[in-house]
Parts: structure tokens; C-alpha cells; sequence
């Protein structure tokens, strides 16, 4: 059984579409565009800022605004972070506690910078409890390539056989394929209506955390 689990966080952990809507909202506002959904945000947000740029002000790389644009919501959504609007997924709080009054060990590994990742755990003290914290801007490549997954084993001590990595995007899947490590996918993530789950090919589907304790404390098997 493996004793150290990785998760994902934005759309795995953490519900963090609320802040993103909210600046984007005040920015689309500022420049007299149309406001977006939390829907819209929930479904485009796994994508980084960039996607959510694309999806508020209708333009891509090439429009010589964009970059600007880019800017202007990663400074407001890092002042956001003071004021936090972003939750644990419901059931993670208990997942964790369990996991921590056990032998597991456990981090994250996230695509997010270090500059918004740190600072949104200091809001969640059974987060920051977390025995590793991996950032994009630690890595020279992110998920789906291995790199961080590979760091997180470093600082655990632990081959990444002996690892699970828990994901709500494809990306996370192939990361932990790509690191050797058994795969979970969860349902409650932030990915388009129609997405199916199954054509990841994640070692694990799980629509609940409930239902990652039950199989890393034996009550479930894959």
C-alpha cells in the first residue's frame, strides 16, 4: 500500500473559481466588457490565467493587449488572496484530518506560482500542515511532465511508486503516469459539462473524498 499521497489543488483541494470570478469580473468591468459566469470561470480556470483572459475578453496571444490584460488579473487576484473567497471542497477538511492521525504523509504538487500558492495556504492551517508544497515556479517544466511530482518523492524521502497522485484534470493523470505513481481522478473538479472521466484512464475515479480515505485505509480497491 502506498503511504504518501499528492494532491493537485485548485479544482482537487480547493475551490478557488469564486476569487478568480470575481477579479475577472472587476476587470472586464473596468474596461466596459461583458461579465463572465462562475460557471464560465469553474469550467476555464484549470487552464491557467491566460485561458481565463481568453475567455473574458475574447482575444488570444496575438492581440498586442493581451499581455496587459494578463497582468492586470494576476496582480488584482494576487491582492484577492487577502480576502480570500476560496473553500476546501466539501469533505476535504475530514480526509485530511484522517490522513494526518495516520502514517500517511502527504503535499501538493500545483501548477500554481509559489507567489499565489503560499500566502492562500496561510489562510488554511490543515493545508500549510502539508509535509510538501511543490509550485510551478519551483520546476523548470510542469505537469504533465513529472518534474514536480519527482521533487515532491525527493522531499518525502520516497520512490514514486509508493505515491498517489490525486488530480481533477487530465493533465494530472499523465503526470503521475509519467512519474510511475498510481492515479485518482476526481469528479468534483473544474473541467467542461461532457467531460468523461474514464477516457483518462486514472487508476482510481472517485466522486467524493470520503471515497479516497476508504481506499487508502483499505475499505476500498480499485
Amino acid at each position: 500500500m502506498s503511504k504518501h499521497l499528492l494532491f493537485d489543488l485548485d479544482g482537487t483541494l480547493m475551490d478557488t473559481a469564486a476569487d478568480f470570478t470575481k477579479v475577472l469580473n472587476r476587470q472586464l468591468e473596468k474596461h466596459g466588457r461583458e461579465q463572465v459566469s462562475y460557471e464560465q470561470v469553474r469550467q476555464t480556470v484549470s487552464d491557467g490565467a491566460r485561458a481565463l483572459v481568453r475567455l473574458g475578453y475574447g482575444i488570444d496571444e496575438s492581440d498586442p493587449a493581451f499581455n496587459a490584460y494578463l497582468q492586470e488579473l494576476l496582480d488584482a487576484y494576487s491582492e484577492q488572496i487577502g480576502q480570500t473567497e476560496a473553500s476546501l471542497f466539501s469533505g476535504i477538511e475530514h480526509m485530511l484530518q484522517d490522513i494526518a492521525a495516520s502514517q500517511f504523509q502527504w503535499g501538493i504538487v500545483t501548477n500554481k506560482p509559489s507567489r499565489f500558492t503560499t500566502p492562500l495556504l496561510e489562510n488554511f492551517p490543515l493545508l500549510s500542515a502539508s509535509a510538501v508544497v511543490v509550485c510551478a515556479d519551483h520546476l523548470s517544466r510542469s505537469k504533465p511532465d513529472p518534474e514536480g511530482l519527482m521533487l515532491a518523492c525527493q522531499t518525502l524521502g520516497c520512490e514514486a511508486d509508493q505515491c498517489i497522485y490525486i488530480g481533477d484534470h487530465l493533465r494530472d493523470v499523465e503526470a503521475g503516469k509519467n512519474a510511475g505513481m498510481m492515479t485518482v481522478a476526481v469528479s468534483w473538479g473544474y473541467f467542461p459539462p461532457g467531460t468523461r472521466l474514464e477516457d483518462w484512464q486514472a487508476d482510481l475515479i472517485v466522486s467524493s473524498p470520503q471515497e479516497i480515505s476508504d481506499y487508502v485505509f483499505g475499505k476500498r480497491h480499485v
